[in-house]
């Protein structure tokens, strides 16, 4: 099965192309809409660029720090701040991607490319890829990120590649961009891969192109200063920006009691509330509340700084199908690391297996 092709009724992300039947329940697409205020929907190119400048302009006062201090004891300091930043900066260009950054496609386009371009994530090809996982979230068969595998297919796995998916999941981002994931293949930066349509490679062609640009750049900023300077100015945030990115996808889509569906069960409204809200204490505000996922998987379209409003629209009528999770974080992803591995080779609506069996 073609995994790259998006179903017609997702094709621009409208409310009108996901109505179909509530089957069990008891609310639709339309119910949720109406109780949302209507600006929650409207993007303030202004609002958007001022986060997107806050956040550079926090980048460049922590480059500004290290570097006057240029201390060994500061360096792991930095390297949590600003991963973290490069995190709220990846964030910012989800939203270009979106198109919830702005009206303007031009400017969604620019902000993405200036916001993805130097923490090394090529903007289209992240970008389409993840629209495919938005039209297919919950679905084990087409969803893109962070789907659950059948158990036969995870017995059979090699070692190697289990160790990646599984126990090393917190610095697998850039293995997935050259590579996606189990059963799928397709590199984000090949105009050519199975990912893109024709017309989409001249877009993934621009942006492998700026890729490889701040790739050619660091080398050469590691030729001249030395690989420690770029270990300490570049690699550290770097690593921290990927464990971040890892945790905060992972934790939003594994959870033992979050059901997958298969084709034949699965829908877009119901998938869409296989997700779960997260709490992430002081962090919420300078990741740009992504923790508020529900929502943003119903309405991707909605723009960052309005997804509280809309969550709180939305409870009373989601009711138990809203999932959000008051523990810790860690918490959480201790239990899920050990527990979502695997679903069952059988069944239309399907549960990560409580504790794994695998055999090592």
């Amino acid at each position: 099965m073609q995994t790259d092709r998006v179903p017609q009724r997702a094709k621009d992300e409208t409310l009108s192309a996901y109505v179909r039947s509530a089957e069990e329940l008891t609310f639709t697409l339309q119910d949720l809409k109406a109780a949302i205020p209507d600006y929650c929907f409207q993007p303030s190119a202004l609002k958007s660029l001022a986060y997107f400048w806050l956040d550079l302009g926090i980048i460049a006062g922590l480059y500004a720090i290290a570097h006057s201090l240029n201390s060994w004891l500061f360096f792991p300091i930095f390297w949590l701040a600003q991963g973290t930043m490069f995190w709220a900066l990846f964030v910012v260009g989800h939203d270009c991607g979106h198109g919830s950054f702005s009206r303007y496609r031009w400017l969604n386009n620019l902000v993405g490319h200036l916001a993805h371009t130097p923490i090394l994530v090529p903007f289209h090809g992240w970008r389409i890829s993840h629209r495919t996982h938005h039209a297919n979230t919950g679905n084990i068969d087409t969803d893109e990120s962070w789907y659950p595998i059948a158990e036969s297919t995870y017995r059979a796995m090699p070692w190697v590649q289990k160790m990646i998916r599984f126990y090393g999941l917190l610095f697998a981002y850039p293995f997935y961009l050259f590579f996606r994931s189990s059963g799928r293949s397709g590199s984000h930066f090949l105009p050519s891969s199975q990912l893109f349509r024709p017309s989409e490679r001249g877009d993934v062609l621009v942006s492998s192109l700026c890729w490889l640009a701040m790739v050619l750049g660091l080398v050469g900023l590691g030729i001249s200063q030395g690989f420690i300077f770029l270990v300490q100015y570049y690699i550290g945030p770097y690593l921290v920006f990927v464990i971040w990115l890892d945790l905060v996808t992972f934790l939003h889509h594994s959870e033992p009691d979050i059901p997958w569906y298969r084709n034949e069960d699965w829908y877009f409204l119901k998938g869409a509330l296989s997700t779960i809200d997260r709490d992430y204490g002081l962090i919420n505000p300078i990741h740009h509340n992504i923790g508020t996922h529900v929502a943003h998987h119903i309405f991707s379209t909605m723009p960052h700084y309005h997804l509280k409003a809309a969550t709180e629209a939305i409870k009373p009528i989601l009711g138990d199908y809203y999932r959000c999770s008051k523990e810790s974080v860690w918490t959480s992803f201790a239990r899920s690391y050990w527990a979502c591995h695997y679903v069952p080779d059988q069944g239309a609506k399907v549960y990560y297996q409580p504790y794994p069996r695998h055999s090592r």
